[in-house]
């Protein structure tokens, strides 16, 4: 029997808000997960920012990471082209979570979904290029390099090159044999 632990995805429920707060306002790693500008948000503005884009289940779609009952993260895809059948997804952990295997894990659960409930073709990321610990988790969850935005974002006081991932349906592991 394995001593790991269990990564289960589900829905968020009130009992997670301080766990995902969490990861919201950790401002050191704002741009590993975020476009725009670092900005420490009050919990107020964070769950209404949250409540908005629950109110649209078909620009995005989000599950909490649980591991043995406790939720250390979330994942979720946004931007689903409903016609090109592709959709953008991203990934934070509390830093207690990382370096575990988990967001492997829960990356792999996430494409299932993507691949098999969601049908989609297509999943890609964009990750900062010295974040060589995530680019590591998503190649093992089969995404490859597409691209390179060369110094694209603003990154603790530096320019830092943007990684393009992607993944198809046909190259994704769990992808029935044709």
């Amino acid at each position: 029997m394995s001593s790991r632990s269990a990564v289960t995805l589900r829905a968020r429920t009130d009992a997670d808000l301080d766990a995902l707060y969490l990861i919201a306002s950790d401002l050191d790693t704002w741009e590993e997960r975020n476009p725009g500008r670092p900005a420490a948000r009050t919990r107020e503005a964070w769950q209404a920012r949250m409540v908005e884009r629950d109110t649209d289940p078909a620009y995005s779609l989000n599950f909490v990471i649980d591991v043995d009952g406790e939720a250390v993260g979330n994942v979720g895809l946004f931007e689903v082209d409903e016609l090109a059948r592709h959709a953008e997804v991203g990934i934070a952990l509390i830093p207690s979570a990382r370096g575990k295997g988990i967001g492997t894990e829960a990356m792999a659960q996430m494409l299932e979904f993507a691949f098999v409930r969601g049908n989609l073709r297509r999943v890609h990321l964009e990750v900062i290029a010295s974040n060589a610990a995530a680019i590591r988790s998503y190649e093992k969850a089969g995404f490859v390099v597409e691209g390179r935005q060369r110094e694209h974002a603003w990154v603790r006081g530096r320019y830092e090159d943007i990684v393009r991932m992607g993944i198809l349906r046909s190259e994704w592991s769990g992808a029935p044999a044709a």
